[in-house]
């Protein structure tokens, strides 16, 4: 073989050693398309709304200090706010939460519960005259479109023995079971349960708190009471 067909040979095995490299590292245009198509990149936004948990939260509860009298810390409408009956029969009613959420006395707090709450006596340094509350009641049953029944209790969502504070944002008109003659009702039964919990230091008082304002049918159910 002569020195020029020597040269070519070479030449044509550099060409394909380079060609077989080029292929082996790079990345064919079309085939790179194809790859970014079949596994697209998930908007941030998109992961967070799909592990986010399902229905709308619950009103938090507030923080309002005003004992012996009532704070009327909202400005509601007649016929705003609609009681959800959940068994009529047995006197079961929740408040409207956008209107009724339910409101603390941020005096009373874990530490000192046993020289508030847990003190017999309380709720009577605290609870405002009827005075006070009779005027509040008659815009309230107007707000949540009921008419004055004697069984009708204007009650604290939040009851002054959990801790639960004077404000309309935490009273409510709650209407009573068909059999009623006065204004105790089931919630009533509730309430002392979670005020004996709480002294025996069986729930905390912000467990408490906000079981009774998120539902208080289901309150020592979902407590473990």
């Amino acid at each position: 073989m002569n020195f020029r067909n020597r040269l070519s040979l070479r030449a044509a095995f550099l060409f394909a050693a380079l060609a077989l490299t080029g292929c082996q590292q790079g990345t064919h245009p079309a085939a790179e398309a194809m790859t970014k198509s079949a596994s697209p990149a998930v908007p941030p936004a998109v992961a967070a709304a799909g592990s986010a948990p399902s229905g709308a939260a619950a009103a938090a509860v507030k923080s309002i200090h005003s004992p012996g009298v009532v704070a009327t810390d909202e400005q509601l409408a007649a016929g705003q706010c609609s009681a959800k009956v959940i068994d009529a029969a047995s006197g079961e009613y929740l408040p409207d939460p956008a209107c009724t959420p339910g409101a603390a006395d941020p005096a009373v707090t874990q530490e000192n519960i046993d020289s508030t709450i847990c003190t017999s006596g309380y709720t009577a340094t605290v609870r405002p005259p009827a005075s006070d509350t009779n005027k509040v009641k008659a815009e309230s049953l107007r707000e949540y479109g009921q008419v004055a029944v004697k069984t009708t209790e204007y009650d604290h969502l939040i009851s002054l023995e959990l801790g639960g504070t004077n404000a309309v944002s935490n009273l409510w008109p709650e209407p009573n079971k068909a059999s009623a003659t006065g204004t105790t009702n089931p919630k009533d039964a509730v309430e002392n349960t979670l005020h004996r919990a709480i002294c025996a230091h069986k729930v905390t008082l912000s467990a408490a708190q906000n079981a009774i304002a998120h539902n208080w049918v289901t309150a020592l159910k979902d407590l473990g009471l």
